[in-house]
């Protein structure tokens, strides 16, 4: 049995650092462009590969925590798909429900790293999913990012869930689904555990933004409205928000040095997820997230300061005079 299974797409990450590079923003300076000299020669620092995306990092990130992962996902029959399978393993995730399909291609990602934001160029074939005949037992299930025909899969993950009702979903919307079936993400949401999104995204689903409605407290309320049991929202350096029907907590992010942000998310994901699984409330909860997104940003790379469960507790006493508030 296994504590959590993840389904979504897995990335073979390239990251390159640059060395030189611009930044072109607006007077409001919320959009932003990275500029590279064109036809020219950019010098970088240093590249590197690593394995990513949302269901990969997250299935990491929790079996780093103590839990009992396993991944489902379709690869192609290519060299980045054994690396991916060959990756996984080393954390101890669970790799029995990856299917290889030779219609399929592995996605890639290039990863641009500048000045602690990174820049992603992403792959976003169709795919053909599958589903396993027999699915095991699974406390948790973490839904995320798929890319073209995951209409399928996603019918195939509701008549599981129905079927089995004490498996608890966990939905983090991809930018796929978000921006293409944004009907799929809503009949999703209404039959999530917990809902995980950042702030854009939940504005996008709710068609609105922070500043129209005042507090986020009155967004993660709407998201509730929308089904969902609980909600996560992640602000970036701000820290993140989570909340059910009694009670919303805003978490502040810890004063690290941030080296990159690629994989923040996911490890607030994991981090949340665990917690969760290890009965801790959402104020705690809150802490293992912001902790363990807080510890992978001081690095390049989504999983080299992923914490453990036996280092977690003292990472967050590090920073003990910050602590999670009830807003709402």
């Amino acid at each position: 049995m296994y504590n959590l299974l993840t389904i979504g797409d897995a990335v073979v990450d390239n990251h390159i650092i640059l060395d030189e590079a611009e930044v072109e923003c607006n007077v409001d300076k919320k959009t932003c462009r990275l500029c590279l000299d064109y036809a020219a020669k950019v010098p970088v620092s240093e590249s590197f590969q690593n394995i990513g995306g949302n269901a990969v990092n997250t299935a990491i990130g929790a079996s780093k925590l103590g839990l009992n992962t396993a991944i489902l996902t379709d690869l192609g029959k290519d060299a980045n798909g054994k690396t991916v399978i060959s990756e996984l393993k080393k954390y101890g995730v669970d790799t029995k429900l990856i299917k290889l399909n030779p219609k399929n291609e592995t996605r890639f990602a290039i990863v641009l790293n500048y000045k602690g934001e990174r820049t992603i160029l992403s792959s976003h074939k169709k795919k053909v999913y599958s589903w396993p005949t027999i699915l095991p037992k699974t406390d948790w299930i973490y839904y995320t990012s798929l890319s073209d025909g995951f209409e399928t899969l996603q019918k195939n993950l509701f008549a599981h869930l129905k079927k089995h009702p004490t498996v608890r979903l966990v939905y983090n919307p991809g930018s796929f689904q978000l921006k293409n079936s944004l009907s799929s993400v809503l009949e999703t949401i209404k039959k999530s555990d917990i809902l995980i999104v950042n702030l854009q995204e939940a504005e996008t689903i709710l068609n609105t933004t922070l500043q129209k409605e005042k507090s986020m407290a009155t967004i993660i309320h709407k998201l509730l409205a929308l089904g969902a049991k609980e909600v996560v929202i992640t602000d970036a350096e701000k820290g993140a928000y989570a909340g059910s029907v009694e009670e919303v907590w805003y978490m502040p992010s810890f004063p690290v040095q941030v080296i990159a942000k690629t994989g923040a998310g996911d490890a607030f994901s994991s981090g949340y997820i665990s917690a969760r699984q290890y009965d801790h409330d959402i104020a705690d909860a809150l802490l293992w997230g912001i902790a363990n997104s807080c510890s992978v940003i001081s690095s390049f790379g989504s999983h080299a300061k992923l914490l453990e469960k036996g280092n977690i507790t003292n990472y967050i006493k590090k920073h003990s005079e910050i602590q999670p508030k009830k807003i709402a």
